[in-house]
């Protein structure tokens, strides 16, 4: 049996699979390639030296569910693929919307009807928005401030309401800010156009990309006038996974786990430990406020402690310095 991994060549879907494949799962990906590259498979089929199986289309698309599902024997799912752009989707919310609950529904069909009994889904942070306590557990209340943010904690809602109805366990992993890539340097993050996410901006200064960093928001009530968040490593992520998968959780039941570190970074916090990695200050300079990003937010992971035995073990500097050995690598 196998497990499908939706948007599985992409930044933490890559590393998912590699660390599903350390743990001796068989994985057979699914991507449509709109936000990530062929050359990852190449690098993933190279970590594992394994001739991993490929589909390319949509995870929306029945028709394409139907295939892969006809064509695997598959008993679990990993759903990362959807759009993840706050910024965009607050200038594209309908587009938000359509695409990423169109592949919840479809997939949670698919699923139900094929009999699979887990379906890990990629949810974010984003579902609490500005939170008035902190840090945040995942009883906190959920108010997304972007449509990013509402697609999902809706489709949270819409994977609950499968498992209820069916033998389908659906775990939901909110995760905080990932950051880093795997030791090998051969996969991480490289967004293709703007980058949404602050450390590969940062990285791309260093590279030589860009000229400057754009800092957005110097007037929050932070200890720096900076946001914060709680950054943690892609590979203590994907290693999340493999324990949502294989956590003890009865069938037609849902459960939510926050994935972070526990603790907050403000931005210049943040360019300050850069610095340290990359041996020279990044140059940067403040602009305003985006659009739908909150001021703080930080998680309480003792759910996922205690329920899946997973706790984040690598540090910032672990996290920038791979990061970094990544981008370095594939300039």
């Amino acid at each position: 049996m196998a497990t499908l991994v939706t948007g599985g060549a992409g930044y933490i879907g890559s590393h998912t699979v590699v660390a599903l494949h350390d743990a001796g799962r068989e994985v057979v990906i699914l991507d449509d390639f709109s936000n990530a590259s062929r050359r990852a498979v190449d690098s993933i089929r190279g970590l594992t030296h394994r001739d991993l199986p490929v589909v390319e289309g949509d995870a929306g698309d029945a028709d394409v569910l139907a295939a892969v599902f006809g064509g695997h024997r598959i008993d679990s799912v990993v759903h990362f693929a959807a759009r993840k752009s706050v910024a965009e989707s607050v200038r594209d919310p309908v587009g938000y919307y359509r695409s990423n609950l169109g592949s919840v529904v479809e997939l949670a069909a698919a699923a139900v009807e094929r009999g699979v009994r887990r379906l890990v889904f990629s949810s974010s942070a984003t579902v609490y928005g500005s939170a008035s306590s902190l840090p945040l557990t995942e009883e906190s209340e959920t108010v997304p401030e972007s449509p990013y943010g509402e697609t999902k904690l809706m489709g949270e809602r819409i994977l609950a309401d499968a498992a209820a109805a069916s033998d389908l366990t659906a775990v939901m992993l909110r995760y905080f800010n990932p950051v880093g890539a795997h030791p090998s340097g051969l996969i991480g993050e490289d967004p293709s156009g703007e980058p949404e996410n602050l450390v590969p901006r940062i990285m791309q200064v260093a590279a030589g990309r860009r000229d400057r960093l754009e800092v957005f928001g110097a007037d929050y009530a932070t200890v720096d006038g900076t946001a914060v968040r709680d950054y943690v490593h892609v590979m203590d992520l994907a290693e999340g996974h493999v324990a949502a998968l294989d956590a003890d959780i009865a069938p037609a039941r849902s459960r939510v786990y926050n994935l972070g570190t526990g603790s907050g970074t403000t931005v210049l916090q943040l360019l300050a430990a850069a610095g340290e990695v990359l041996g020279s200050s990044v140059l940067y300079e403040m602009a305003g406020r985006r659009p739908g990003d909150v001021e703080a937010s930080w998680a309480d992971c003792t759910r996922a402690r205690d329920e899946l035995g997973w706790r984040a073990t690598r540090s910032l500097h672990e996290m920038l310095t791979d990061h970094w050995n990544f981008t370095h690598h594939h300039p």
